[in-house]
């Protein structure tokens, strides 16, 4: 669950949710109760990485990107980053600060979708137990 994440991204996670940006804050409100039962954690360490959000059940990473995420040089990085925690086995999906501010039914109702699918994945994949 957390990759072998270091003692040192524990620590920058919890500074991270003591301060949290406006966006993430936002979206926290709707998610920490959970989304037709389905629990999240925020700012989750993930070896070397640190999730905004993240729901165990479906290996889902929430990540949010501000105006910061537009430069070439972040960019790069995030798709790194993305290519790591799929390989890993981890899904990302990512919403920009304004759809949080101005559609967050569509963001939340997006998630779900994207919960739902990977689950179903999931349960198709599966071996039957019966041997049948």
């Amino acid at each position: 669950m957390f990759e072998g994440a270091s003692y040192l991204i524990f620590e920058k996670a919890k500074q991270l949710r003591k301060n949290m940006t406006p966006a993430e804050t936002v979206l926290w409100m709707h998610l920490k109760a959970g989304l037709e039962g389905y629990k999240f954690r925020r700012q989750h360490p993930i070896g070397i990485y640190i999730a905004d959000f993240y729901c165990h059940r479906a290996k889902l990473i929430i990540e949010l990107d501000g105006s910061i995420h537009q430069l070439e040089e972040v960019q790069q990085n995030d798709n790194k980053r993305e290519a790591d925690l799929l390989e890993w086995g981890y899904q990302v999906i990512r919403f920009s600060n304004q759809e949080v501010f101005n559609k967050i039914n569509f963001v939340l109702n997006r998630i779900l979708a994207d919960i739902k699918l990977i689950i179903n994945n999931k349960n198709l994949n599966a071996s039957p137990d019966s041997g049948v």
